[in-house]
């Protein structure tokens, strides 16, 4: 139904493409790469005489990197950019209700948020893109046997590549449901282009089998001696473990049938890392002291990081991005939902915990509250000691309408990815490297899958491999989650309720991955889509306040109507004050107009038009 772009064929239509190919060998390795530059032009070499050696192989490879790393297109790999563009690991989170933001760079996900999107005339962002890229995978698929190696290494560079494939298709249906699946390079004239959609079921399927590959034939360590150097098992079991726990919770949560098999690849994926993988939580002997929660967002190199299964590397004068420039200069911030969704110091929710809570001051909301709100979110006394973009000598948090320093719409100023070091640097030149996969989540998919499998089934153990571990890593080891006592948030109600544990398991994957880009895609699986439609305050805003910040006066405000308290109201009187959603269209996302307009096969997705 999809048709794949004829221009997009235009430009891929041979090997002669590749000759970025060695650029990309430099982007993904930094090493000397002498050998590959006097090589011969691969816009000269004939695909027929190419492929002849393991060399050839992990060369032709090295470019599906750097195709992939191209995120708006592909929507996987997605780490920091230099242009200021939603294209971002860190602003992805505007389009949920950890994050709000009036800026009109980030119209694109206040749009999606507020379901006032209309249907594009081009692709969107993360959407329907990157048909050059599954070309460019399904290319090497069609050759990597005519070289003259073992088996077993042309399998290597088989599963590096379908791991791409079906990582890439994971997103796609994530985001149409039905795709057309393609396994083998088109040409112009090829009568698939015009084809109609692959049905969700059996494109997921080809998805599984690709993953599944890429687990048994990817080497544990490519033992080449570069990092992040290439994607191993165990980055492939991670992989595979996110897409089918979405695949698992999507289809529990909107009545499809056959979650168990999806939820039951996720959680063994995930144990299999557990159990056999090389990986641990980053934690040292002061990890509140040290922010050790915080430490893997703020290097500019994350080599031998226990925690890191894979990241991006930045290199001065190479590659470069503005990510940490771009999340602040978008005039954004934490939400006060996404605030109050932090523990309280002994483990229980708001309202349930022996200590109070009073947002009555900033300063007030971060008294004994989960260690990692404060390595998160800029509190007023850290700002000399952050030396935050060097406006130490101004009082935080700044808010619309105060001059100098980085606003904040909702007062609550994300510093979780923030480094000094690498932050003040040339517009455009940070080397902050970019976490894309890590142990954390490892620990949080297997926990929500086995529970969404049989909340029964979950025992104590398996909770203190899990959230527990998360919990000494962030300093609450008195705060562990217990089996036998399990509290119920007061904000766990109504249509969205969920038995208690499985709360607890989201709200820890939501204070773990803020601004990690990963929550949007948890509220559209989990059936959660109403949570967008609620109004997204700020920090209180009573008289006290105003009188602390009389220069704040662009603030506009409203009263919650169930505590009676006036807080920061980031979208009123603009377009996306009233946010909806609507069930039977925004769970998945439009196609667009371009694409409908060049195959007649192509229909719209449910409630979006003809």
């Amino acid at each position: 139904m999809f048709l794949l772009h004829s221009n997009f064929y235009l430009f891929m239509k041979n090997i002669n493409t590749y000759k970025y190919i060695v650029g990309a060998f430099l982007t993904l390795n930094f090493t000397s790469c002498a050998d590959f530059l006097d090589r011969e032009p691969l816009d000269e070499v004939s695909n027929l005489t190419f492929w002849n050696t393991e060399d050839d192989m992990k060369i032709y490879n090295n470019n599906l990197y750097a195709l992939a790393s191209n995120c708006a297109n592909t929507g996987i790999l997605i780490s920091h950019s230099t242009a200021n563009t939603d294209a971002m690991q860190l602003c992805v989170d505007f389009m949920s209700d950890n994050m709000a933001t009036t800026n009109a760079n980030r119209k694109f996900f206040n749009e999606v948020k507020s379901g006032l999107r209309p249907v594009p005339d081009n692709p969107d962002i993360f959407g329907y893109q990157g048909w050059e890229f599954l070309r460019a995978v399904n290319f090497g698929l069609e050759n990597y046997d005519r070289t003259q190696v073992t088996q077993a290494v042309k399998n290597k560079y088989i599963a590096e590549a379908k791991l791409f494939r079906g990582w890439f298709y994971g997103v796609k249906v994530q985001r149409y449901a039905d795709v057309q699946w393609i396994d083998k390079p088109l040409s112009t004239d090829s009568p698939e282009l015009y084809g109609e959609r692959t049905p969700r079921k059996t494109v997921m399927e080809n998805v599984l089998n690709d993953l599944i590959f890429a687990c048994e034939n990817l080497p544990e360590d490519w033992a080449d001696g570069s990092s992040p150097g290439r994607m191993n098992r165990w980055c492939a079991l991670l992989i595979k473990s996110r897409i089918c726990l979405f695949e698992g919770t999507y289809r529990k949560y909107h009545n499809i049938e056959g979650y168990e098999s999806w939820l039951t690849e996720a959680r063994d994926a995930a144990y299999e890392i557990m159990q056999n993988g090389p990986y641990s939580l980053y934690k040292t002997s002061d990890p509140v002291g040290n922010e050790d929660f915080a430490f893997i967002y703020r290097q500019k190199d994350l080599t031998g990081n226990p925690q890191v299964l894979y990241w991006k590397k930045y290199v001065k004068g190479i590659i470069t991005h503005n990510a940490i420039k771009n999340l602040t200069a978008s005039n954004g911030g934490a939400t006060r939902d996404m605030i109050e969704s932090y523990l309280m110091i002994d483990g229980k929710p708001i309202g349930q915990s022996t200590y109070s809570y009073s947002d009555e001051t900033i300063e007030k909301v971060f008294e004994n509250r989960d260690p990692r709100l404060r390595m998160s979110i800029l509190h007023p006394d850290d700002v000399v000691k952050r030396n935050f973009f060097l406006t130490s000598n101004l009082p935080y948090p700044r808010l619309l309408g105060m001059a100098g320093g980085k606003i904040s719409n909702t007062g609550y100023h994300i510093i979780k990815p923030y480094n000094n070091d690498v932050a003040e640097v040339t517009y455009g030149q940070e080397i902050q490297a970019g976490v894309i996969l890590q142990y954390a989540e490892v620990l949080l998919n297997y926990i929500e899958a086995k529970a969404e499998l049989d909340i029964n089934s979950v025992t104590q153990s398996d909770l203190d491999v899990t959230i527990n571990a998360l919990r000494d890593r962030a300093g609450m080891e008195n705060a562990h989650l217990l089996l036998t006592d399990v509290p119920h948030d007061p904000k766990n109600k109504g249509e969205l309720q969920v038995p208690d544990l499985i709360y607890e398991i989201r709200r820890e994957r939501r204070v773990e991955f803020l601004a990690d880009g990963l929550r949007y895609d948890d509220l559209m699986r989990w059936g959660w889509g109403k949570k967008l439609t609620e109004k997204a305050f700020g920090m209180r805003w009573d008289d006290a306040a105003k009188a602390r910040f009389p220069e704040a006066k662009l603030i506009k405000s409203s009263i919650d109507p169930e505590n009676g308290i006036e807080y920061i109201d980031v979208y009123k009187d603009t377009q996306y004050e009233n946010p909806k959603f609507d069930p039977a269209k925004d769970y998945l996302w439009p196609i667009s107009i371009s694409v409908m307009a060049e195959n007649d096969n192509i229909s719209q997705n449910p409630g979006w038009g003809n």
